[in-house]
């Protein structure tokens, strides 16, 4: 497992690199998730659940994004994966100069689908394009539902929604139907995914749309 020391780049325009890197991934075959959550929703446990399940049908890498440690890169790594990790030298996000650096210290010869597990935080991550093709964001039970009312952005800014946690409902005051009303309102084409990763209910549906993501990209 590699471990990256990254620095935000300083460039005129990420938007721009983001652009660059969506054709780079083009070339390559490879598609590009970024995962955006608050630390402790569960990405990593998602990430795990759609690995093991999807295995026989794509390969997968995962780009781990954190400040500090490699505890998130070396659980993947178990199962089998390439991963590597990302220090963002204290950013909270990753901006898309960094994860071209990150995707270029990987082996993506024989890789379908790349995961970039944003550094958990749900606010810088989401003001800056990191060149995926698709972004997700993760919401667990128990951050309860009025995440869209407080951090919009990050909604908006989302291809598709995964609550996670869901086996954990009758112990937590979440409005499923009050908190998809809410994203809705924000961004009517997201995508809403119900999972819980531990017990498998609802990981079908998401997992269906991550194929047919990626199929629709690299057709």
């Amino acid at each position: 497992m590699k471990i990256l020391e990254l620095k935000e780049t300083f460039t005129a325009s990420n938007d721009r690199d983001a652009e660059e890197l969506r054709r780079y991934l083009k070339e390559k075959s490879v598609m590009l998730f970024n995962l955006m959550s608050a630390p402790g929703s569960g990405k990593t446990t998602l990430l795990s659940r759609v690995i093991t399940d999807l295995k026989e049908k794509v390969n997968i890498a995962v780009m781990e994004a954190d400040i500090a440690s490699a505890v998130d890169a070396e659980r993947i790594e178990a199962l089998g994966a390439q991963s590597i990790q990302v220090h963002t030298d204290g950013m909270c996000h990753m901006d898309a100069g960094m994860t071209r650096a990150g995707l270029e210290a990987m082996d993506l010869t024989h890789t379908d689908i790349v995961f970039l597990e944003n550094v958990g935080n749900l606010i810088c991550p989401a003001e800056y394009d990191t060149g995926a093709v698709r972004n997700i964001m993760i919401l667990s039970v128990p951050e309860g539902d009025d995440k869209p009312l407080k951090y919009p952005l990050m909604f908006r800014e989302s291809d598709a929604l995964v609550i996670t946690k869901t086996d954990a409902l009758p112990y937590f005051n979440f409005d499923m139907e009050k908190v998809t009303e809410r994203v809705r309102k924000l961004n009517p084409a997201i995508r809403i995914f119900p999972v819980s990763a531990k017990k498998g209910g609802g990981m079908a549906a998401f997992e269906a749309w991550i194929l047919e993501e990626t199929q629709r990209f690299l057709s």
